[in-house]
């Protein structure tokens, strides 16, 4: 005994309903903890935020040129002719094709080519499971064997999802994107892989004998229809996704591999043989300077001309009365000064400590 689809789909909503209520209260704060440790790791290890790459940027905008291709598909899907002529699926076959004559002026030659493969019930079925594409054209196919209308679909069902795959390869491609995309190509591919599978079996394993007892237009589902706008739309969610992703990794923003002790270890030390050069340098170019007399002279002649700039810039109107103002609004210039002096000291603090290093 079939079951009715209507009792069948709102049963497997309250199941669904059922399930969020229980779950949701637990699995979402933790969710959304899991998320807030995600995004704030970056920071808490010191890592800065970063401008996209332009190699990522490249992949986002594949992506979205992607995902609008599949939103815009949803606006344009095959013809029904039950839908067209507003009849019920039991309709006398030429009752209906005169209908679509009073349309259009004529019937086109796949109009007569779908005329003669719909005339059962179960032809019928099969038209809104798989669509008019494949009825109309699979040559082999008949409504005693429903599964060999499987098999002539599957090229068209799985068409969008290959060309989703190529473009999701292509975007975490390590030669296209670099390290930032190809830690994302497993995950994109397990998606897109998951997607495809599960639109073969829901497509396969739909029971068509659902609409048989339809005796209204508004009663029939409209499954092939229904399913191509839901296959389109997860394959723009796919890749809505996956360019997400890439932009909050390739930005730092989350999702941040953290170099291994080992690396911190090198690139501490890479710093440290870095400043040690160019204190080499400077104390190379002060010792140079010190023993030459003509850029010594040099230097005290500067010291001496920039010591007079300042006395005459402090000694000018508008400076005087910029520091009066200031001393007006009760600027504590004691703090002012403590401030510089710290910051002073923490700039030059860890330098002493390398030269020390250097020295001995």
């Amino acid at each position: 005994m079939a079951l009715n689809p209507s009792k069948t789909s709102s049963l497997t909503c309250h199941s669904v309903k059922s399930l969020l209520l229980f779950f949701g209260p637990i699995l979402l704060p933790k969710a959304i903890s899991y998320y807030k440790s995600v995004r704030s790791a970056p920071s808490n290890h010191g890592i800065p935020i970063r401008p996209i790459p332009a190699p990522i940027s490249r992949a986002l905008l594949i992506l979205l040129i992607t995902a609008i291709g599949f939103l815009l598909t949803t606006l344009y899907s095959p013809e029904n002719i039950f839908t067209l002529t507003s009849s019920r699926l039991q309709i006398p076959t030429d009752v209906l094709f005169k209908r679509i004559q009073t349309l259009r002026p004529g019937l086109t030659a796949a109009d007569e080519a779908l005329r003669s493969k719909i005339a059962s019930l179960d032809s019928r079925l099969l038209y809104f499971q798989f669509g008019p594409d494949v009825i109309r054209d699979c040559g082999f196919c008949n409504a005693e064997n429903p599964q060999s209308f499987v098999y002539y679909a599957l090229p068209s069902i799985t068409a969008p999802h290959l060309f989703n795959l190529c473009v999701l390869a292509l975007v975490t491609s390590g030669l296209f994107t670099g390290k930032e995309g190809a830690i994302w190509r497993t995950t994109a591919t397990y998606a897109a892989l998951a997607v495809m599978i599960a639109d073969i079996y829901v497509v396969s394993s739909y029971n068509k004998q659902g609409n048989a007892k339809a005796t209204r237009l508004e009663e029939i589902d409209t499954f092939f229809w229904r399913m191509r706008g839901y296959r389109f739309l997860l394959l723009a969610g796919i890749d809505g996704m996956i360019g997400w992703l890439l932009y909050l990794s390739s930005t730092n923003r989350a999702f941040v591999t953290l170099p291994s002790p080992a690396e911190r270890v090198e690139n501490t030390t890479r710093t440290i043989e870095i400043t040690r050069n160019k204190l080499q340098y400077i104390g190379l170019l002060q010792n140079t300077v010190s023993r030459d007399a003509e850029l010594r002279d040099k230097k005290q002649d500067y010291w001496i001309r920039e010591v007079g700039m300042v006395q005459q810039a402090m000694e000018d109107p508008e400076v005087m009365e910029g520091v009066r103002n200031a001393l007006g609004n009760r600027i504590n210039i004691a703090n002012v000064e403590a401030e510089a002096e710290g910051y002073a000291r923490n700039i030059v603090e860890p330098l002493q400590g390398v030269t020390n290093t250097v020295m001995s």
